[in-house]
């Protein structure tokens, strides 16, 4: 035990002092100036520390070694005056021997003495390089560090034209110097993939739209909307969520939570009141048992095809061992076309979407051939897309800013077999005790275009012929 114990003390003493050496590389930067800094890039980007000269020493060649081929990267150097300033470039340090342009690039100086943090960005020379991508510390021509120790060489005018006393107050001597990973930084969009009105005025709009929309075929009233999907995607949420819209606050009458077993066992079709309950929604939601991998759990596709034909009315309870049969109990027999299902909505899980098993996606595959054949539009709602991407999370408008979102959708529609186009991203509300404007917009926006979808297939069976009652 004795010698044990010593022959592992060296082992031990070395994590020891591995984690202390750890623990001492903590960012300079305060929260405010850290927020600061990240909006030079437009508030998306999140810092991660890679080099702390006063840590790994003020030498270029520790600098390369913790930092080339990083991607995008922050120089922040500190002075004693109060000055916190560097650059940033979008592209790897490599050592390439080359002076390089970026586009993105840009030197900037913060005077962090007062209260109001407002950073100055200074862009490259039209037509200069950016930085010079050699075997020395972050050189941006006009400001170079760490090829000379602790003090910075200054030349506005070299790649960057700027006024030293805005930068660093012409304090040339470095009290630290750290180099950030920025991470995010391009998913960021300047021009929206898709373009949508965020105003106060729009929600109202929108909402107006909803309420005096009226079916082309005369022998329905209200449009039938089949929501489909797994466990937990949000089908309940966003039911609840338009209701609270057009009620005026936040409720919840469908079952909806994070269980890992469906909570809707009935199927249920809901409608919408407005006009303070005197009036409904020319829609109805209709809500199904959860959309699950093994044969006999969750709902059966021959269920949901004879949902789509509007055999099964309304708090039929699943049976996922027996799918219904014409002489069961919740079976219509005689049924009219505004019984059936006019559009179909794919609800999942913005976050899981990437983890949805095959034999899942094969019942999905399933009962899309069937809602094909019939000629049902089917559009895919992907829900919880602010905990998808951290753009999203700190501002809802971005979501078509976003190049995550933009991929993820992609990949989404391409892993469930769809267009891109006809995948919507929304954020249902789910812990909320007041409505959000952008919340709604985004939710609003998502049922006009449902409602087109449905238009476009009443369109499609008026040209045939429209059916009798």
């Amino acid at each position: 035990m004795t010698i044990t114990s010593l022959s592992l003390s060296p082992l031990l003493l070395s994590v020891r002092r591995s984690r202390s050496t750890m623990s001492d590389v903590r960012s300079r930067l305060t929260k405010k100036q850290e927020g600061a800094l990240c909006s030079l890039l437009f508030g998306s980007a999140r810092l991660s520390l890679l080099f702390k000269a006063s840590v790994h020493s003020y030498k270029y060649s520790a600098f390369h070694q913790k930092c080339d081929r990083q991607g995008p990267t922050l120089t922040v150097a500190y002075n004693k005056v109060g000055f916190i300033f560097g650059g940033f470039i979008s592209k790897d340090f490599a050592q390439t021997g080359s002076n390089l342009k970026d586009d993105k690039a840009f030197l900037y100086g913060l005077d962090s003495r007062g209260d109001n943090l407002q950073p100055q960005r200074i862009h490259v020379i039209d037509g200069q390089c950016s930085f010079c991508d050699v075997s020395s510390g972050p050189n941006f021509g006009g400001l170079v560090f760490l090829d000379n120790g602790t003090q910075v060489y200054s030349n506005p005018g070299t790649f960057y034209n700027f006024d030293p006393a805005l930068i660093h107050g012409n304090d040339l001597n470095l009290i630290e110097l750290e180099v950030y990973r920025v991470e995010d930084f391009d998913d960021y969009l300047e021009m929206p993939w898709r373009n949508i009105d965020w105003s106060l005025g729009k929600r109202k709009e929108l909402m107006g739209q909803i309420e005096s929309w009226k079916p082309i075929i005369t022998s329905v009233t209200k449009a039938q909307v089949l929501l489909v999907g797994p466990v937990g995607a949000g089908k309940s949420s966003f039911f609840n969520s338009l209701n609270s819209i057009f009620q005026g606050h936040v409720t919840s009458q469908a079952i909806a939570g994070s269980a890992s077993f469906s909570l809707t066992t009935q199927f249920r079709s809901y409608s919408i009141k407005f006009d303070s309950g005197t009036k409904t929604l020319p829609i109805i939601l209709c809500d199904t048992m959860g959309l699950e991998s093994d044969l006999n759990e969750g709902v059966d596709v021959a269920d949901l095809t004879s949902i789509l034909k509007g055999r099964i009315q309304d708090r039929y309870k699943f049976n996922p061992a027996i799918p219904l049969e014409e002489d069961a109990t919740g079976f219509r027999k005689f049924v009219q076309f505004k019984d059936k299902i006019h559009c179909v909505l794919y609800v999942f899980d913005s976050c899981k979407v990437k983890c949805l098993s095959e034999k899942l996606l094969d019942k999905f595959a399933a009962f899309r051939r069937k809602a094909c054949l019939m000629g049902v539009p089917q559009l895919v709602l992907l829900t919880n897309v602010d905990n998808a991407c951290t753009l999203v999370a700190a501002d809802l408008k971005n979501v078509y800013h976003s190049r995550y979102i933009e991929r993820m959708i992609q990949e989404a529609a391409a892993r469930l077999g769809v267009s891109a186009s006809t995948v919507i991203p929304v954020r249902n509300y789910s812990r909320e005790l007041e409505l959000n404007s952008d919340v709604d917009v985004l939710l609003l926006s998502a049922v006009i275009q449902i409602l087109r979808a449905v238009n476009s297939y009443f369109d499609d069976i008026k040209q045939e012929a429209e059916p009798e009652n």
